[in-house]
């Protein structure tokens, strides 16, 4: 439906994102967690006010470039400051913006869907900023384009509209459309989406994701399942000869030595988060920083912050062979991250790393005597 191929964005003094491509085919929802300046450049793009310097844009093989009408005929963008005609009713707005499409929509069942039945003859005007966030759904949904793209759908609504959208989503789903959500809200992304990509100036990065609930309707198989064949039919069983050699005349190993030989430890390198009802997995090196608080870790990538299953004391035995390192006891930090140790006075410091927020970790006295011995430096 939608894809985006090799398309990057420069400007003097910075990346805004490298040249990356991704494709969103039919029924698919698709969330891009990303800052404000990668969103607006995005959109941007998408509609044609940023020219591309390189790539190409399609919407059901229509190009930008190539038929910009009939692209422009598939795209349904709810922008997050779009505006309304605040002196008619919601019903009439509705009715206005139907004629312009030429929608196939019933009003009626348009008004259902974002639950504003009740709000039909209310003038926009009159409408909670939530309220006003469902017209939006809902005339986007009378323009009945192919692939629908929200920004930051959520931002500041109440949980009423929360659920609304994330029905709505899956409506447009199974009606065939595609759907893409720009959003620099993890919970917005996993409240409606499992496929959830990250895009930076380092480029673009799929989440590794768990759900839970899935995991747990999923059947599991009977533990008697790999010896259902030797148990539940003896007869069938076949006799070894009785003047077999032993295994020390076959130089067979035994049991244990087949043990030492094959199970091997294996080394769980990804490190687990949980929000909601899904687990986010992070590589070690996309980690800025941990931080613990009243016994719950939270994991900071970016400056967000996720939530960890593990207690601190676990992490740092996991995280030690990626160069992180115990700064304080609330807190482990990535070496690789660190851009300046700040001496305030002699028995206060600071780490600051090289992330977009400049964070600021606290380094115990004790730890750095530790540290500068690491380093190779001279206390």
């Amino acid at each position: 439906m939608l894809a985006i191929k090799d398309v990057e964005r420069y400007t003097e003094n910075m990346v805004v994102f490298p040249a990356f491509s991704l494709e969103i085919v039919q029924h698919e929802i698709v969330a891009l967690y990303s800052s404000m300046n990668v969103r607006s450049t995005l959109l941007h793009m998408l509609i044609g006010k940023i020219p591309l310097s390189r790539g190409e844009l399609s919407i059901k093989q229509a190009t930008l470039s190539g038929n910009r009408t009939e692209y422009l005929s598939q795209l349904g963008i709810s922008f997050l400051d779009d505006g309304l005609y605040e002196r008619l009713t919601v019903k009439d707005h509705l009715i206005f913006a139907q004629k312009l499409s030429l929608s196939p929509w019933p009003i009626d069942e348009v008004l259902k869907i974002v639950q504003l039945e009740m709000k039909s003859n209310v003038r926009v005007s009159k409408l909670t900023l939530s309220e006003k966030r469902r017209v939006h759904f809902a005339r986007l949904l009378l323009m009945d384009p192919a692939l629908f793209v929200f920004e930051e759908p959520v931002q500041n609504v109440d949980n009423e509209t929360k659920l609304v959208f994330t029905r709505f989503v899956n409506t447009l789903s199974e009606r065939g459309k595609s759907v893409l959500i720009l959003t620099g809200n993890m919970e917005t992304a996993l409240s409606v989406t499992n496929k959830i990509f990250r895009l930076d100036e380092k480029g673009l990065h799929r989440y590794e994701i768990i759900d839970e609930t899935e995991q747990e309707d999923s059947p599991s198989p009977h533990p008697q399942d790999k010896h259902s064949a030797k148990t539940e039919n003896p007869a069938e069983t076949t006799e070894l000869p009785l003047d077999i050699d032993s295994p020390e005349e076959q130089n067979i190993p035994d049991q244990e030595e087949i043990s030492e030989v094959f199970v091997q430890p294996v080394r769980l390198e990804k490190i687990p988060t949980k929000m909601n009802d899904k687990m986010i997995l992070f590589d070690p090196p996309e980690i800025d920083y941990i931080e613990s608080s009243d016994g719950q870790s939270n994991i900071y990538v970016k400056g967000d912050a996720y939530p960890c299953v593990f207690k601190i004391n676990e992490l740092e035995e996991r995280l030690q062979p990626f160069g992180f390192f115990r700064c304080h006891r609330s807190y482990i930090v990535n070496l690789q991250k660190v851009r300046e140790v700040i001496t305030y006075t002699r028995n206060s410091f600071s780490l600051v790393l090289d992330d977009q927020a400049k964070s600021s970790v606290p380094l115990s006295k004790s730890k750095m005597a530790e540290l500068k011995e690491m380093l190779g430096l001279k206390a």
